[in-house]
């Protein structure tokens, strides 16, 4: 089935792409429009990026965007809990693929915080995440077992990971797969970008999205959780 086919909900926007480059140049392009936008219209932008190893190309293709950089501020959707020096990173990723050239310039707000235990990691970027300008832009990513940012299914704190009314900005999270230990921004804090996109690839992907669709638990799928707000699904085969 052809995303174009997709009993989508109304709050859903999908786009196609041939490939996955030219899914990260439009996705650049549109990002970077939109950052322009919100400096344009309050002097300053905010961007949350999801880690892994398919924004790359993304983020190399934002790099090259003409931006005034420096009224931009960058964060992070979820992290593994590892120094950033650490190559499953996902600050250090960014540093790597998006923070090069001009847009060395951003304002960069990591998650990561070295600390007797994951809780008290998350507690201390929680407090930290008071920093965090509203969000003009959001980018996700999804996992094939329907999990976004690090909210993943079967996690302890996941109920209160996707509480529209929970109090916290960043929790604890386990995942499935190593790195095991994560820190994610909850739904909440999530939710309140002005634009959201979301970024996959491949028949896959699509399947999971479709079998998204077809119930309303967002405990077994979280991705469903974001489902059903203003949503912009980037995705190629």
């Amino acid at each position: 089935m052809a995303i174009s086919e997709v009993q989508w909900p109304a709050t859903v926007k999908p786009h196609r792409f041939k490939s996955p480059a030219q899914l990260a140049r439009t996705l650049a392009a549109d990002v970077a429009g939109r950052l322009r936008a919100a400096i344009a219209g309050q002097g300053t932008a905010t961007l949350v990026v999801s880690g892994g190893r398919s924004p790359v190309a993304f983020f190399e293709a934002l790099a090259q965007e003409a931006l005034d950089w420096s009224k931009v501020v960058v964060s992070l959707a979820d992290e593994r809990w590892v120094p950033v020096e650490h190559a499953d990173s996902n600050a250090g990723l960014v540093r790597r693929h998006l923070l090069q050239g001009d847009a060395a310039r951003a304002r960069f707000i990591g998650l990561y915080r070295s600390a007797p235990s994951l809780e008290a990691a998350a507690a201390e970027a929680d407090r930290a995440l008071v920093q965090l300008p509203p969000i003009d832009v959001l980018v996700l990513g999804m996992g094939d077992d329907g999990h976004t940012a690090s909210l993943f299914p079967g996690s302890p704190n996941l109920d209160e990971g996707l509480r529209a009314d929970s109090e916290r900005r960043c929790l604890a999270m386990l995942a499935p797969t190593v790195p095991h230990q994560r820190l994610s921004l909850t739904r909440r804090l999530l939710a309140t970008a002005g634009f959201t996109a979301l970024a996959v690839q491949g028949e896959g992907k699509l399947a999971t999205l479709r079998a998204a669709l077809a119930d309303n638990d967002p405990t077994q799928m979280p991705i469903r959780a974001f489902l059903h707000d203003p949503l912009d699904i980037y995705w190629c085969p």
